[in-house]
């Protein structure tokens, strides 16, 4: 932090406690205001039906709370000098982010038809929850966020990514006592042992306490006070909590709470800093526990509604029906005495603005919520000084990520000075042969070391935690706030996180249609360890289906890539790493694999997405009798094995091999921007030949992707079909009938004319089949022929 936050904070007197008040009631009344009102914002008249939104959406609940913490924001940071970004975790607090930043000037500068004046305060009303508005929640739409507020229990996993290789930022994070009820965010406090004093920025998270969910009571609102406290110092915080439901007495509180923690957060930063302390701090965080819609209707039609479950979306529901209620909410807002906050023209007066920071210091104007501003482009060596020499297709075998590894460790060291570089994963990047990685950072570490302990370091950028859930949290806040990184995952468990990639994909989309959001570097996968060779973990280890679940999402968005050995995988994280703004997918193996591709020929080859592999047919100029397609490492290996056979066994055969790189080229162009056309597709595919698809995942996506080809019909994939078990490598290709002699069956039985013909052929196919299955449960290894083949052209 800034040399300014060094020193402590002074309490604030009773005029500054007044302009703080002041802040606070401009913002609950903006914030009520979004949820009733289309017209008459300062309530210049008495307030009739017809200045009510026929429909009231939006929540109030968790509002005041925010405010409040949004005010003593701004106090500090202005007082301090200091650089701060928040994250919103408590679900659907739209409308008090969208009041502050309307407050401070950061949303007119962002939209400039929504003034800070009266004419935009009803912009500013009638646009939340409206068609063709803005969400209820902290979207992408809202200057200074970086965190979706729909689905809850990220929040925290944000802050701290936000935080990493940022050593001058404050990162607050109010979290919400039903969000933290959540998985994530429990896992998620455990972030404080992997956040380096020395090169990280600090997180002071907010627990707020309203005590309520939509209707029911939440877990942390109701533990004795001793209790909770003895959890949050487990957890390794030293909490300062702030009650009440009297503004004065809890505005003063705050502000020393405010105070508190930040000298703690200097005094922590500057020891380890200076004076090389390296003991794991203890840092602080606010518990803040206040009514639930404090300041809103204490009752409704006679029961309790402040500090209740029914102050949690919109307490008055009934307004332009009940006459009544109309006449409450207008008393309700006319508590906060707009008059004081506004002029006539509804400008923000002095007092509502004295503690709001200047310039880019701004809660909804800090670059560091735009993080495209600040991305910088990946230092990337030359791919040829890691590339596999390849002489002739399927001489040589290498682990295709170990390949990769090398890459990245290069990247690493390039981005030493400038620590804008992560790899995380959930305990696995030896396992997934990336540990040349650690030639040049250890893993992020702040609690003890013992001897026998590898790699951890104190100020280590690769990031292990067995959580997906932290891992995808940390690189999306990592991301977001303008660094690069790859989250590395075995393929069949990153599924744990396909809730939080539809939040991010969402957020992206969106933020593609908003010219001031500057582009920020790719959100990238490595799954390996993946289903084809999870054959000694067995079944529960194997599932490829995340592909599936991310082609569903924005085209614009998500990309999947499938490179089938070394060569391609470097070229493909070459283009993933590069790129901004989408969410790729790249499916690989860490076992040996044949190496097919030169690495000239895998960037052309990657480039196009899906090519016509030539050497391994037998069209010889000819149209081709039958196309084997492949995507995926182990489908393309029994592809070629496949093409190999019908070589040998039916030489007449014209036989072409098409292998996908790039699953979304399958679709069409006017569906996915990287989509064939129709000319495009069957100049490949043929419009009237049989394809026989080998594919590394469910059979039925290529089905999906394909379906309005001409040629459809006439496509047959095979793929993984949910029979797995602990078993040897051929075996598991064997039990989803992805094995080559499957595939050379599949062509005797779809090709015109064979079927008689090549009887002979098809019957030693079936016999080969019978023998490996004896031979396996015998001699527990493959066939000799399948584990000692390789490619012979």
């Amino acid at each position: 932090m800034p040399e300014a936050a060094q020193h402590h904070g002074t309490a604030p007197t009773d005029e500054e406690l007044r302009a703080l008040d002041a802040h606070w009631r401009a913002a609950n009344y903006l914030a009520a205001g979004q949820i009733y009102l289309m017209s008459n914002p300062l309530l210049t008249e008495p307030l009739k039906p017809e200045h009510i939104k026929p429909r009231l959406l939006g929540h109030w609940g968790t509002s005041p709370g925010l405010n409040l913490v949004h005010t003593h924001l701004n106090r500090v940071i202005k007082a301090r000098g200091i650089d701060a970004l928040c994250v919103w975790g408590p679900g659907h607090g739209g409308p008090s982010v969208l009041a502050n930043s309307w407050l401070e000037g950061s949303y007119s500068e962002t939209y400039p038809d929504v003034t800070r004046d009266a004419r935009g305060m009803v912009r500013l009303f009638r646009q939340f929850s409206f068609p063709g508005g803005v969400p209820s929640h902290v979207a992408p739409e809202v200057p200074g966020s970086i965190h979706e507020g729909g689905e809850l229990g990220y929040s925290l996993a944000h802050a701290y990514g936000a935080a990493f290789d940022h050593p001058n930022l404050l990162v607050a994070c109010v979290i919400g006592d039903g969000e933290a009820e959540t998985g994530p965010l429990a896992a998620s406090w455990h972030s404080n042992k992997f956040l380096d004093p020395v090169h990280d920025g600090a997180v002071l998270p907010i627990l707020h306490l309203n005590g309520y969910k939509i209707a029911n009571p939440t877990v942390l609102s109701r533990l004795p006070e001793p209790e909770l406290d003895e959890l949050l110092r487990g957890y390794g915080h030293e909490p300062i909590t702030v009650a009440g439901d009297d503004p004065v007495q809890v505005h003063r509180a705050l502000a020393q709470a405010f105070d508190e923690a930040l000298d703690r957060i200097a005094l922590l930063q500057r020891t380890a800093r200076e004076e090389d302390v390296t003991q794991r701090p203890h840092w602080p965080m606010i518990v803040l526990r206040t009514p639930k819609g404090w300041t809103g209707p204490a009752e409704v039609d006679g029961v309790p509604v402040e500090g209740t479950w029914r102050a949690h979306q919109v307490p008055l529901a009934g307004v332009r029906e009940n006459p009544q209620h109309l006449r409450q909410l207008e008393a309700w807002l006319r508590s906060y005495r707009p008059e004081e906050l506004f002029d006539t023209d509804g400008r923000p007066s002095a007092d509502v603005l004295a503690c709001v920071p200047d310039g880019a210091r701004r809660l909804g104007a800090t670059p560091y919520a735009n993080g495209g501003l600040l991305v910088r482009e990946l230092p990337i060596a030359s791919l040829d000084d890691f590339a596999v020499p390849v002489d002739k297709p399927g001489a040589t075998l290498h682990e295709p990520t170990r390949v990769l590894g090398g890459l990245l460790e290069q990247i690493m060291k390039d981005t030493t000075a400038r620590r804008d570089f992560r790899l995380v994963g959930p305990d696995e990047t030896a396992s997934n042969r990336l540990d040349a990685v650690f030639g040049a950072s250890g893993k992020a570490w702040q609690a003890e070391v013992l001897p026998v302990d590898e790699h951890l370091d104190r100020h280590g950028r690769v990031m292990e935690i067995l959580s997906e859930h932290l891992c995808q949290g940390w690189l999306e806040g990592y991301l977001l706030t303008g660094r690069h990184g790859l989250f590395s995952c075995y393929e069949a468990f990153v599924h744990i996180v396909d809730s939080m990639v539809n939040q991010h994909i969402k957020w992206l989309k969106t933020s593609r249609e908003l010219n001031w959001r500057a582009p920020v570097a790719s959100l990238n996968y490595l799954l390996t360890s993946h289903v084809w060779r999870q054959d000694h973990n067995g079944f529960s280890h194997q599932d490829p289906g995340f592909v599936d679940h991310v082609l569903n999402k924005s085209p614009q968005v998500v990309r999947v890539y499938l490179p089938p050995d070394a060569n391609t995988l470097l070229s493909v994280a070459d283009h993933a790493l590069r790129s901004r703004d989408y969410v790729n997918v790249i499916v690989a193996g860490k076992q040996p694999c044949f190496d097919w591709l030169s690495m000239d020929q895998a960037r052309v080859h990657c480039a196009r997405g899906a090519g016509i592999w030539e050497w391994a047919g037998t069209e010889n100029g000819s149209e081709p009798d039958v196309v084997l397609a492949c995507a995926g490492d182990v489908p393309t290996q029994e592809v070629l094995a496949a093409a190999q056979l019908l070589r040998r066994h039916l030489p007449q055969l014209a036989v072409r091999v098409v292998n996908v790189v790039d699953m979304t080229r399958l679709l069409p162009q006017e569906e996915h921007p990287h989509g064939m056309t129709d000319f495009e597709y069957n100049g490949l595919f043929t419009a009237d030949k049989p394809v026989i698809f080998a594919y590394h995942g469910y059979p039925w996506l290529v089905h999906r992707l394909a379906y309005r080809r001409h040629g459809h019909g006439n496509l047959h994939v095979r793929g993984y079909r949910e029979s797995g078990t602990t078993t040897t490598p051929f075996d598991m290709v064997v039990r989803n009938d992805l094995d080559r002699y499957r595939l050379v069956m599949d062509v005797i039985d779809r090709v015109p004319g064979l079927a008689v013909r090549a009887a002979g052929v098809r019957q030693q196919m079936v016999d080969v089949r019978a023998r490996h299955h004896a031979w396996i449960r015998e001699h527990g290894t493959d066939l000799p022929e399948v584990a000692d083949w390789s490619w012979a052209s």
